[in-house]
């Protein structure tokens, strides 16, 4: 029997931050962070970002490792877009419940029953969806993808139906939407909204496009993370009222650190349901040894990688600051 012990795991959190921190020097690693993540992890990050930044990074990493704090589907995206780089995500287990809707055969009927529509598919699905997409959106890209299409193009939007009804509403545009819903922004209460509007008449509402309809009614702002990040720092309003994961509160009191913000409350206004649960599966700790064993690695099939990657990349190409203008035909 061998002697020597397994390495322990730091429990003092600024030993652990410490140990994050050389053996992130150590791999050449480049750290990664969603705005849903953890403050902690969040201030570890070399960037932090939404989706479409996340994607764009993990193109830009020259690192020869990436270790992504965000959720399953996030770490293919880097996967897909820097091959060559091996992706490390804390836990396997962070998925999402966007991408756990739309399963790749159910996907692939709903397409093959409407062959003359395009089919944009939001970042929240699996590779293999991915593959299955023309042109994959996020919540800040999906408004200049869909400008760009000719008005008699007919759409297919999975999976979230939430944003793909906002979406249509915006436009003008009609849409066939997959069913979907995020666990997180599905459970945001109206009437926990009014109850703080009524205590807190001066605060301004700022909405992620996930979130039913009759939040976004009562919304003042309604955008990405990023555009939402965006809006905290050009709204004169002191006092600002947050429909999204809250996780993105600690951004903005980092950039604007005289101001009251509030997170709206799920369900009965008493559960913490508005906390994604997926997000947080990625701690310290998992962190930690993800760097320390190099493991979990994300990887994929050679064949549905490059498949899942022409969807991503005509993406990037359509937001790119050299895209088309808006198609009127």
């Amino acid at each position: 029997m061998s002697s020597l012990a397994t390495p322990t795991v730091p429990t003092d959190p600024a030993v652990l931050t410490d140990g994050i921190l050389r053996l992130k020097r150590e791999r050449g690693a480049v750290l990664l962070a969603h705005y849903y993540q953890e403050a902690e992890i969040q201030d570890l990050a070399d960037f932090v970002g939404d989706s479409l930044e996340l994607a764009r990074a993990a193109q830009r990493a020259e690192a020869g490792v990436i270790a992504f704090c965000g959720v399953r589907f996030m770490a293919e995206v880097a996967k897909i877009l820097n091959p060559k780089a091996t992706v490390l995500l804390p836990d396997l287990e962070a998925g999402c419940s966007l991408e756990e809707s739309c399963q790749p055969e159910d996907f692939a009927r709903w397409r093959a029953e409407h062959p003359d529509h395009i089919a944009l598919t939001y970042i929240n699905c699996s590779a293999a969806v991915k593959a299955l997409s023309d042109v994959i959106v996020t919540s800040s890209s999906a408004e200049t993808i869909i400008n760009q299409l000719p008005r008699g193009q007919k759409i297919l939007f999975a999976p979230d139906r939430h944003l793909g009804a906002y979406l249509a509403r915006k436009t003008g545009r009609e849409m066939e939407l997959w069913p979907g819903t995020c666990v997180v922004h599905e459970q945001f209460s109206e009437k926990a909204l009014v109850e703080l509007k009524i205590d807190h008449p001066d605060a301004v509402v700022l909405a992620h496009p996930e979130c039913p309809e009759a939040i976004l009614a009562r919304a003042d702002h309604v955008g990405s993370t990023s555009s939402i990040l965006r809006e905290v720092q050009r709204n004169r309003a002191t006092k600002l009222l947050i429909a999204t994961e809250p996780g993105i509160i600690h951004q903005m009191e980092k950039l604007a650190p005289g101001k009251t913000f509030i997170g709206v409350p799920g369900g009965s206004g008493e559960c913490a349901c508005n906390t994604c649960p997926y997000m947080k599966r990625n701690t310290l700790e998992k962190l930690y040894l993800c760097l320390r064993d190099g493991r979990p690695e994300l990887d994929l099939p050679e064949e549905l990688r490059i498949a899942a990657e022409r969807p991503l990349r005509r993406m990037l190409e359509m937001t790119s600051p050299a895209s088309p203008s808006p198609s009127g035909d």
